[in-house]
C-alpha cells in the first residue's frame, strides 16, 4: 500500500506541473505559428488542459482496465462542473462574455447525449469509438474555422492577455512542449500503477477509482488553470476551460481509449455518472445561455450547489466502494 500510495501522490504532482508547462508551451508554440488568440483559447487551451485525462485513459486501456479509463473520462467531466466551476464561481461568480463559448454550450449537451445513446448497449465499440473520434474531428475544423473567422470575442481578448503575461522565446515554447509531454506520460505511468495496484488491494472497482482519485487528479490542471483565470477577471478563459476540456473528454479521450480496447459499460455508468454528468452539462447550458432574462452567469449559489453535489456524490461512491 505504501507504494502505490506514494506512487499517486508523486504522480498527482508531476501529472499537474508537467501538463501546465506542456499547454503553456504548446500556446507559446502556437502563437509563434501564427495561430490567433480566440484559437489558441478554443483548441489549444480548451483542449489541452484535458491531456491528463488523454494519456491516463489511452495507458489504462492498453493494460487492460477498461473501466478505470471511462471512470476517469466521465469522472473529470463531472470533477470540472461540479468542483472546479463550484468553487471558483463560490470565490468569484463567472460570468459569460464570450459569443464563442455560448455556441459551445449546446455542442456540449449534444455531445453528452449522443454519448449516452452510444453506451446504451453496454459497451463501447471500435465502431463506436470511430464515431465519436469522427465528431471530435468535425468539432475541431468547426473550431478553427470559428477561431479564424471570429476576431473579436471575449476569449480572444482573455487569451491574448494571457499570453502576454506568460511570453516566452520560441526555444523555450518548444523545449517545454516536448519536455512536458514526455513527464506527462511518465507521471501517467506512475498514476495508472498506483491507482490499479490499490484498487486490488483494497478490493475497489476500477471504475471508482477512476470516477474519484484519478478523475479529480487528472482535472487538477483545469482547476489550476480556472483559479488563474478568474483572480485575473479573465472570467471566459475559466468557463472555456471546462467547456472545451468537456468535449475533449467525451469524445477524444473515450474515443482514443476504446479504440485501443473496447469498453464494457457497467451498468451503474448509464444511471449514475453518465446520468450525473448530462444534468449537470444541461444546468450549465441554461445558466450559461441566461434563459429567463437573466445575466448568463455562475453565481455564488449555484456554484455552491454544484460543490454540494460533488461532495454528495463523492461521498456516495464511497460508501458503494466499501459497502459492495
Amino acid at each position: 500500500m505504501l507504494m502505490p500510495s506514494l506512487a499517486i501522490i508523486a504522480g498527482l504532482a508531476l501529472l499537474v506541473w508537467s501538463a501546465d508547462r506542456f499547454v503553456e508551451g504548446a500556446a507559446a508554440t502556437a502563437r509563434y505559428a501564427g495561430m490567433p488568440p480566440l484559437l489558441i483559447g478554443m483548441v489549444v487551451v480548451g483542449f489541452g488542459t484535458s491531456a491528463p485525462e488523454m494519456v491516463v485513459s489511452a495507458l489504462a486501456a492498453l493494460e487492460g482496465k477498461p473501466a478505470l479509463a471511462l471512470g476517469n473520462a466521465y469522472g473529470s467531466n463531472i470533477t470540472n462542473i461540479a468542483l472546479i466551476l463550484g468553487l471558483v464561481a463560490l470565490i468569484s461568480p463567472i460570468a459569460v462574455h464570450s459569443q464563442v463559448i455560448r455556441k459551445e454550450l449546446p455542442i456540449l449537451g449534444a455531445i453528452t447525449l449522443f454519448s449516452g445513446v452510444l453506451i446504451f448497449d453496454d459497451l463501447l465499440t471500435r465502431l463506436d469509438a470511430v464515431l465519436l473520434l469522427g465528431v471530435f474531428a468535425g468539432l475541431m475544423i468547426w473550431s478553427i474555422r470559428q477561431g479564424m473567422a471570429q476576431s473579436n470575442d471575449a476569449l480572444g481578448s482573455d487569451m491574448a492577455a494571457e499570453l502576454q503575461d506568460h511570453a516566452m522565446s520560441r526555444q523555450a515554447a518548444l523545449m517545454w512542449l516536448f519536455v512536458g509531454l514526455i513527464l506527462l506520460i511518465a507521471s501517467s505511468r506512475l498514476l495508472v500503477w498506483g491507482a490499479v495496484s490499490i484498487a486490488q488491494s483494497m478490493g475497489v472497482s476500477e471504475l471508482i477509482i477512476g470516477l474519484t482519485i484519478v478523475a479529480v487528479g487528472t482535472s487538477l490542471p483545469e482547476l489550476a488553470s480556472s483559479l488563474m483565470a478568474i483572480r485575473k477577471k479573465e472570467h471566459d478563459i475559466a468557463l472555456g476551460n471546462v467547456i472545451g476540456s468537456n468535449l475533449f473528454n467525451t469524445l477524444a479521450v473515450v474515443g482514443i481509449a476504446a479504440i485501443i480496447h473496447p469498453l464494457e459499460v457497467p451498468a451503474e455508468v448509464q444511471t449514475r455518472d453518465w446520468g450525473l454528468m448530462t444534468l449537470l452539462t444541461f444546468s450549465l447550458f441554461i445558466i450559461g445561455m441566461g434563459f429567463g432574462g437573466r445575466a448568463p452567469r455562475v453565481n455564488r449559489l449555484e456554484g455552491a450547489l454544484y460543490l454540494l453535489v460533488f461532495v454528495l456524490y463523492t461521498a456516495y461512491l464511497a460508501k458503494t466502494a466499501f459497502t459492495a
